[in-house]
């Protein structure tokens, strides 16, 4: 039996999982073999209801309200599923397969055979919120920088690279090199899957169940499954199905910097007077509406958009519901509304840099992220000239 497919017999059941690169011909071939040899009672697929219906409808992003994901505060949340799937698909792109190509032929060979299947993946959108929670401010820049290296990486894979990637060693060294780099992020993505897909797989009904998922989930999988069967482990998902709520801790965060620059402003009032106090008040405005909107400009953004990152900049400091994003982004889908062609290329455009700035819903995204990075890079920068202002 090849390395990408294990056979787990428990109590009197047979989980059979297929190991799959998303990108990969070999998967796709592979998928539909197993399933037509095996004629298991049902499948399970490494996909959730979201992206099944992406999978199925590909137009879906017509229907994308850009300005509404930005007041919502989903347009972090929408960036990095962007990034994601660009990469993908770029990836894709040099092996001439699409991404989630073996998924797809899994639902067609199982629709053609009358075969239940059942979407077994957690949501993605829980999924990337519950990686951004779980991680300090730290771990959150680590997050980032590793999707805008992956959103510009100019990395081209082979066939042959990418078949090589379902070996086992090969995948042992990327969880590794995950695992040191990123912990929280790898507890998130593969851990917490691992245990989602494992008890899906598990309550699925029938005695042969055929499960199509990435080859990197194989191992924790099938840990999980022996867990299970053994009762060494529960098949309560609540724990890791949700997003966790913010602690006290997390809710006091946000009020910290305006906390602390209300206590700035107060001891420049008492050192050096009114005068002191208002030129420090000044200079944090400068500094937090000037980066902000330099991060606008260099996004290309409107006039007005540069105008609200700058005027928007500080009431997004203070107010932390709220992110300078949000005052640039939505002004900018206002004086540059997406139009058609924009919703229908969206998939394709955010696989290059040309393309994020030319898609105008993919350009409000961008902007919406650079002026929110100037924006905090403005305050943490006023933070100690402020300082350094009361000791002179």
């Amino acid at each position: 039996m090849k390395q990408t497919v294990k056979r787990v017999e428990l109590d009197g059941r047979e989980f059979i999982l297929v190991g799959t690169a998303h990108i990969s011909g070999e998967s796709v071939h592979e998928v539909a073999q197993v399933l037509q040899d095996e004629k298991p009672d049902h499948v399970c697929i490494e996909l959730d209801d979201g992206r099944l219906q992406a999978l199925k409808n590909e137009k879906g992003w017509q229907e994308l309200d850009i300005s509404k994901v930005l007041r919502e505060g989903r347009g972090f949340l929408l960036l990095a599923n962007l990034v994601l799937s660009s990469f993908q698909k770029r990836m894709g792109a040099d092996t001439g397969i699409k991404p989630g190509a073996e998924m797809a032929m899994a639902l067609k060979v199982a629709e053609e055979n009358g075969i239940p299947a059942t979407m077994a993946d957690r949501p993605i959108q829980v999924t990337l919120q519950r990686a951004w929670a779980r991680n300090g401010l730290w771990g959150k820049a680590k997050l980032l920088a590793a999707l805008v290296s992956s959103a510009f990486s100019k990395e081209e894979l082979s066939s042959e690279d990418v078949e090589n990637m379902k070996e086992q060693g090969a995948m042992d060294t990327m969880m590794d090199e995950l695992a040191a780099y990123m912990p929280r992020v790898k507890e998130v993505l593969i851990d917490e899957r691992d245990r989602y897909l494992a008890t899906k797989i598990f309550t699925a009904p029938g005695k042969k169940v055929v499960a199509i998922l990435g080859a990197g989930h194989l191992p924790g999988t099938e840990k999980t499954l022996n867990e299970l069967s053994a009762g060494t482990r529960g098949t309560d998902l609540a724990d890791i199905a949700s997003i966790p709520p913010k602690g006290t801790g997390s809710k006091l965060a946000g009020w910290l910097f305006p906390a602390c620059l209300a206590a700035l402003l107060v001891a420049g009032f008492f050192t050096g007077g009114a005068v002191t106090s208002i030129d420090m008040l000044v200079r944090w405005l400068l500094w937090n509406g000037s980066l902000a909107a330099l991060g606008t400009i260099v996004a290309l953004g409107h006039p007005l958009a540069v105008l609200a990152a700058f005027a928007g900049a500080p009431l997004a400091t203070l107010n932390p519901f709220i992110g300078v994003g949000m005052f640039s982004g939505l002004v900018q889908a206002w004086v540059r509304k997406p139009q058609v062609k924009d919703m229908e290329n969206l998939a394709g455009d955010v696989t290059t840099v040309r393309g994020f700035y030319r898609n105008r819903i993919a350009h409000v995204l961008l902007l919406f992220f650079l002026s929110s990075l100037g924006g905090a890079i403005g305050n943490f920068i006023a933070v100690p000239a402020l300082v350094g202002s009361l000791v002179q």
